[in-house]
């Protein structure tokens, strides 16, 4: 039983006299909870390993939305493995989450249901697993019908927007993989859409969309919040493609 907000409660009574003693247990059970609401909020370490979990399942899904899981399927989410740098057990953990998910009676709501009462109000991990999720689609080719509505349920279960959604696939997709044989204006038209503002957006506006994706994709931060170390690389990436947008924006700007 939570007593210490309390105890803070009936002394702010004591000094403040009657009046006070409303005051302080307003204030006490206020404490109380916010107390309590901290012990129940699960440790980092237990976050990172159901997201670790929950994100090769879903991406084994995702991979079986069509029916079937083609080699290109198979062939990136052992790339997304790799990058990691996953020790030999931990890839065998994956491997097993990855086949488990295309099992028919995988509870897909039921586990993104559990992950988002443990994410709680991080958003940053719901982008990040979001994010992982499409990198494994657009890394195995066109994403077909079903497996775009069962991304989008994916992001909703997790509280992404549509808009959300589609700002993340634009930098998934990346302003460095998109820039080989375009346009200079369709580079700068793909920057704008990894930053998620509109081309006539004034200065101030770019600037302040780069700088809270950064700070939403800064990896010490995520790690921080519960993604997994071993997801640190993907992060890494994402920073370095929102950098190149902005890089790409400022030139095109003429801004320093």
């Amino acid at each position: 039983m939570q007593w210490f907000g309390k105890a803070i409660g009936g002394l702010i009574g004591s000094v403040l006299g009657p009046v006070g003693s409303l005051v302080g247990i307003a204030i006490g059970h206020q404490l109380d909870q916010q107390a309590e609401a901290r012990r129940r909020r699960p440790g980092t370490q237990a976050v990172s390993q159901l997201f670790f979990e929950v994100a090769f399942e879903v991406m084994g899904r995702v991979a079986k939305a069509d029916g079937r899981v083609s080699e290109a399927e198979i062939q990136v989410a052992r790339q997304i493995m790799q990058s990691m740098k996953l020790t030999p057990s931990l890839t065998n953990v994956a491997i097993d989450c990855f086949t488990r998910g295309k099992e028919a009676s995988y509870p897909l709501m039921a586990r993104l249901g559990a992950l988002t009462a443990q994410i709680g109000e991080r958003s940053e991990l719901a982008r990040a697993f979001v994010q992982l999720q499409l990198q494994a689609a657009v890394g195995a080719g066109v994403i077909e019908t079903d497996k775009r509505e069962l991304l989008g349920r994916v992001a909703r279960a997790l509280g992404v927007s549509r808009a959300e959604l589609t700002q993340i696939e634009a930098l998934v997709r990346g302003l460095g993989r998109q820039t080989g044989g375009l346009t200079a204006a369709e580079a700068v038209a793909a920057a704008y859409r990894v930053l998620g503002v509109a081309a006539n957006a004034s200065d101030d506006d770019v600037k302040t969309a780069y700088r809270r994706l950064m700070s939403q994709h800064h990896p010490d931060k995520l790690v921080a919040r519960g993604l997994p170390e071993s997801m640190r690389a993907v992060a890494e990436q994402k920073t370095q493609e929102v950098r190149a947008a902005y890089e790409t924006i400022k030139t095109q700007r003429g801004l320093k």
